[in-house]
């Protein structure tokens, strides 16, 4: 698989949950040739660029089986919009309320996608390799994000519309507890 092809698989496949831009992923390529992990060959095409296509050597398969076997690291939650809900008191809600709508759509968007992969790919809902097993797992997992996420953000709006009084504005009996206090 060239570089090239390799990006797009990775934008259609495991970009939905490990970021990384085309640069990187030629970067990685570029290390993962240095330790002998993969080997690079050229093909010549006619009326365009020649292209290097990488195959995983048997050290890079030993070097994947070694990391693959290694523990995961729970993934850390870092979002600020969830530091905005923890001032809610202190910031305007309607902002608030347009992003959620917006992350609502974008949620919506991926569990459709994901939906629509799986019923191309598994049109049964089961696998028949290991292979199909591991990315089987992979799209229900992301079905189930998605979904939860959209489900929170119809909550989130719910509470948000909820509240009549506008951040920053102080009703008149707060605005007397103040100057009483």
């Amino acid at each position: 698989m060239s570089g090239y092809e390799l990006a797009k698989t990775f934008d259609a496949s495991i970009g939905f949950f490990w970021k990384a831009d085309h640069q990187q992923i030629y970067r990685e390529l570029s290390k993962l040739r240095d330790r002998g992990h993969i080997e690079g060959h050229e093909v010549v095409q006619s009326g365009k660029p020649n292209k290097l296509v990488y195959t995983l050597t048997p050290a890079g398969r030993a070097a994947l089986r070694h990391w693959a076997a290694k523990p995961s690291s729970p993934p850390s939650i870092k979002d600020d919009l969830l530091v905005r809900l923890c001032a809610l008191d202190s910031v305007d809600i309607e902002p608030l309320r347009a992003d959620l709508m917006a992350r609502l759509e974008h949620h919506r968007d991926r569990f459709a996608r994901y939906e629509r992969i799986l019923n191309k790919l598994f049109p049964d809902g089961t696998a028949s390799t290991v292979a199909d097993t591991g990315k089987l797992l992979g799209l229900r997992i992301g079905l189930r994000h998605e979904r939860t996420v959209a489900e929170w953000c119809e909550e989130a709006i719910e509470a948000l519309s909820a509240i009549t009084r506008p951040a920053g504005v102080l009703l008149l009996e707060d605005s007397r507890n103040e100057n009483n206090g």
